[in-house]
């Protein structure tokens, strides 16, 4: 395993022991949420094409998100999304499961990176060079639209879902412990998209 994790700065995507090569962003979305998968997607940006407005996800509008998502599909030179699924959530734990859908979209790239940047300080197992860069996702802007490819392909499926089990909310509050969710869960108990391991799903199991 060639991997790096580090306590980087915000010229670190630049230090000199980077290879020459192609460079993909690496992010994930829904780490915190009570139900649903969690989600990563992985970037190689075109330098030729270069894309306007690019920010962490959090940081930008819905509306915004979606924008950015379609021009980030038609001009990066490829891009992957990937999933752990509920069930290996709560088998792996929520931190494995991330790293699991982060390899999963690095290895789902038509083209191999020579260097793999990663949001937070945790990377996943990979066969190339990886950093881990804290803030990534507002510093780098490969990281930057994987985080919103991750975040509106998880905003999809939330609103999905939604109109399978409209009693949760997922449309409004993405699958966190938000008051209108804790008050559904204890309504209406848990559906087959909750995450049985997170405390406030388990607690409404023993109920």
């Amino acid at each position: 395993m060639r991997s790096r994790k580090s306590s980087p700065r915000p010229e670190q995507a630049s230090l000199p022991w980077h290879p020459p090569g192609l460079v993909a962003g690496v992010d994930e979305a829904g780490r915190g949420p009570l139900a649903g998968p969690v989600v990563a997607a992985a970037v190689i940006l075109d330098d030729l094409r270069p894309i306007a407005g690019l920010a962490d996800s959090k940081a930008l509008t819905a509306a915004r998100r979606e924008r950015l998502y379609d021009e980030i599909r038609a001009k990066a030179l490829c891009c992957s999304i990937a999933e752990a699924s509920v069930e290996e959530i709560d088998q792996l734990n929520i931190l494995q499961a991330t790293m699991l859908a982060m390899r999963r979209a690095v290895m789902g790239l038509r083209l191999k990176p020579a260097m793999v940047l990663v949001d937070g300080n945790r990377i996943p197992v990979l066969d190339m060079p990886a950093e881990a860069i804290v803030r990534g996702d507002a510093l780098v802007p490969a990281i930057s639209a994987a985080s919103i490819l991750a975040k509106v392909h998880r905003d999809r499926w939330c609103e999905q879902v939604h109109e399978q089990f409209p009693q949760y909310g997922f449309a409004g509050h993405k699958g966190y412990g938000t008051p209108l969710h804790m008050a559904a869960l204890r309504e209406h108990g848990a559906c087959i998209h909750h995450r049985r391991s997170f405390a406030p799903v388990a607690e409404r199991l023993l109920a």
